[in-house]
């Protein structure tokens, strides 16, 4: 039995539904909100609007017991709010850190999908990069 099956036992469909397709429509857009930070005139809406999809994915999974994407998205939230406070597009090693994450979640909802146990968060990913380079 897999996440999918554990979330169908323990919550009402309609809420699974829901949060099913709104976490596809964001992990589908993680991608392109990350490499946006990069261009100068659209970073303060890229940074809040990537923000924002963490905030929401970190409160639905904490909601529905998803505790590793919960702690993941939560890690991201706190990194994007430092973004937040700087006025410049990202460098390249945070580019590629949140490449990265957005592969994990991207294969989060694989697992989903296929109503897998959710596959292990990559050690690689728990190394901050150093957002002042």
């Amino acid at each position: 039995m897999g996440v999918r099956s554990d979330l169908s036992a323990n919550f009402d469909f309609e809420i699974v539904d829901e949060f099913l397709d709104h976490f596809s429509m964001m992990v589908d857009s993680m991608e392109v909100m990350v490499l946006d930070l990069s261009k100068p005139a659209i970073y303060e809406r890229s940074v809040n609007e990537l923000f924002r999809v963490f905030h929401n994915i970190k409160s639905a999974s904490s909601y529905l017991k998803i505790l590793p994407m919960a702690r993941l998205a939560s890690v991201v939230e706190d990194e994007l709010e430092i973004l937040r406070n700087m006025d410049k597009p990202i460098n390249e090693e945070t580019t590629n850190w949140l490449l990265a994450i957005s592969d994990m979640f991207a294969q989060w909802q694989e697992d989903l999908n296929l109503d897998k146990k959710l596959s292990k968060v990559k050690y690689s990913l728990l190394k901050l990069p150093d957002l002042e380079k």
